[in-house]
């Protein structure tokens, strides 16, 4: 199904079973997936992942981007509170929208 405001395709069941698979309570959007200036062809997914306190992905994180870019069908960039640029951090939380959340 497609939820507004995001401008890309969500398949929810597949989203919550990779996040559940992967110990990730929360996934959110944010950037240009929420703007007018989103490109359907060339625009990546900026994603924000929140693991569960005793989530250890280890190296295999570095493969959830191309997993999750895999499901939704485009390029993701895939980061965590952590990784994200200090100077962006603030407003990047503050515009991040969920769409998965542990329940």
């Amino acid at each position: 199904m497609d939820v507004a405001p995001f401008r890309i395709h969500i398949d929810r069941q597949a989203l919550a079973a990779f996040c559940r698979a992967r110990g990730i309570r929360k996934l959110s959007l944010f950037g240009s997936v929420l703007r007018e200036d989103f490109d359907p062809v060339r625009s990546d997914v900026d994603v924000l992942a929140e693991f569960e306190p005793d989530a250890h992905p280890g190296l295999k994180f570095f493969g959830y981007g191309d997993e999750l870019g895999a499901l939704l069908g485009r390029k993701v960039d895939f980061n965590t509170p952590g990784w994200l640029n200090r100077h962006l951090r603030d407003q990047v939380l503050r515009e991040a929208v969920p769409v998965y959340e542990q329940t």
